[in-house]
């Protein structure tokens, strides 16, 4: 519930009045008189939104009205469960053929976490499947890397070795000379 400055006999008279069928211009006049209060219709109207008893719609005539019975205050109002609507499709994934996995001709050490030294490769190996332990490599490791020397290839994409093409500027330089 947020802060408000409406003490409780103040929202049980525009609930009665409201349960009347008076416009909120009425009620705030009426709660004003009575309370010796400065409420405006639209803090009347506020006030009957915040509560749940004001929706969009005006009712009638005060004649036409049936006296309802309205929550009280702080009562938890029933709500209808609303599904998510996306503004587009969801797209439908289909399983794709795994991927045949590079590797490399090292025989591991299958070390446990606990088992592994400061030097050794920390390159994964099993986890694949549930309950599936996972082991790592273990042999020594490259300078300035966690794997050995074929794992730390193994790790990066392949890439061409790039060609030297010469500018045009040193090719200027050049004829000129």
């Amino acid at each position: 519930m947020e802060p408000t400055n409406w003490a409780p006999e103040h929202s049980d008279a525009l609930r009665e009045h409201l349960a009347k069928g008076l416009s909120f211009s009425q009620i705030a006049k009426a709660i004003n008189s009575r309370f010796n209060t400065t409420y405006s219709r639209n803090a009347a109207l506020g006030r009957a939104r915040r509560m749940g008893l004001a929706g969009d719609e005006r009712p009638a005539s005060p004649l036409e009205t049936k006296p309802a019975t309205l929550p009280r205050v702080g009562e938890a109002r029933p709500t209808e469960a609303r599904l998510a609507t996306f503004p587009w499709p969801v797209p439908v994934f289909k399983r794709g053929k795994p991927k045949k996995l590079r590797c490399v001709k090292i025989e591991p050490r299958y070390l446990s976490l606990i088992d592994l030294a400061h030097g050794d490769c920390r390159y994964p190996y099993g986890g694949d499947e549930e309950g599936e332990a996972i082991t790592f490599c273990g042999h020594p490791r490259r300078t300035g890397s966690s794997y050995c020397t074929p794992h730390f290839h193994l790790s990066r994409i392949p890439t061409p070795p790039l060609e030297c093409v010469p500018s045009a500027a040193s090719l200027r330089v050049v004829e000129a000379a």
